[in-house]
């Protein structure tokens, strides 16, 4: 569906980037472009309707992922969209708490709520936030500029979202802010949203690429090694497959590392796992240096 889409509407001229990536880079005028995101929430889907879920969280949430969107294409938040599709009964104290952890994200940022659209009905709870910004830089970092040999690299520690995360999405806009700023060549990203080893194989695949990933490099969340306690996966399988970590994953020459090392200003660390490759699929090197296939596993919508 997604490809039928980007095939009958990706060729207006406005569009600087083919439909596909994590966010639109839509012309206004000359010399004026802007980036543009949206993500729908539902509840039973990505949270548990309240008062099982705290409409302070849900509203935090809702622009939070919006906001990782435009982290991954290196672009500075401007304005927010706010649309609520609200059951019969939600009260007006309710929107305000949900309103509440838009604001306090959108605060955070400068951002302004430019507006929205509102409706009841029999439910469940919907939100759909739509985002506006504008490029960090002279462009846009996109899905598809990998090249082979390219080291690929992630922000903080992947698995376990579930324990917590997954409420306080926390986008690396500062990050990509400050790699832009410092001039490194970022060649490639996307935000880790429905786990590693599917959004890897997004990213490599846009790029024309393989990649292969080394397992002692993937840096692994507590919460991961906490669920892998309890049976059932492993913390690396969490690591590789869990969604909702909100994370950055990134591509760039390796001459570019030692650029990212001296960098004061990184807020959050960047850790190499891997490589891009010439030949296509997913390899994954165990601690004992042998490569297996890797299966894109994670969040699948539908």
């Amino acid at each position: 569906m997604l490809d039928w889409l980007a095939t009958r509407f990706g060729s207006d001229r406005r569009l600087r980037l083919p439909i596909g990536d994590d966010a639109a880079w839509l012309d206004l005028a000359p010399e004026a472009s802007c980036v543009l995101a949206t993500d729908m929430l539902m509840a039973g889907v990505h949270f548990e309707p309240p008062p099982a879920s705290p409409w302070e969280r849900i509203g935090q949430k809702a622009l939070g992922v919006n906001l990782s969107d435009l982290a991954a294409m290196a672009a500075r938040p401007v304005a927010a969209l706010v649309s609520l599709a609200l059951p019969r009964g939600t009260s007006e104290a309710d929107v305000r708490r949900l309103y509440d952890g838009v604001v306090s994200l959108a605060d955070r940022f400068g951002m302004v709520i430019a507006g929205g659209d509102t409706n009841v009905y029999e439910g469940p709870l919907v939100l759909n936030v739509a985002v506006v910004g504008v490029p960090m830089g002279e462009t846009v970092w996109t899905r598809g500029g990998g090249r082979p040999g390219d080291w690929l690299a992630v922000t903080g520690a992947l698995g376990g979202s579930i324990l917590g995360k997954h409420w306080c999405p926390e986008p690396r806009l500062e990050t990509a802010a400050a790699l832009v700023k410092a001039g490194v060549p970022v060649s490639a990203a996307i935000d880790i949203s429905d786990g590693l080893s599917l959004d890897l194989a997004r990213l490599a695949q846009a790029s024309g690429c393989g990649a292969i990933v080394r397992a002692a490099d993937i840096p692994i969340a507590p919460a991961a090694v906490q669920l892998a306690q309890d049976g059932g996966p492993t913390a690396l399988e969490h690591a590789l497959t869990d969604g909702e970590d909100f994370e950055l994953l990134i591509t760039l020459p390796p001459a570019a590392w030692q650029q990212v090392e001296t960098l004061e200003t990184l807020p959050v660390r960047l850790t190499v796992i891997g490589a891009l490759t010439d030949e296509p699929g997913l390899w994954l090197e165990d601690q004992r240096g042998e490569c297996h296939q890797l299966e894109p596993r994670g969040y699948w919508h539908g």
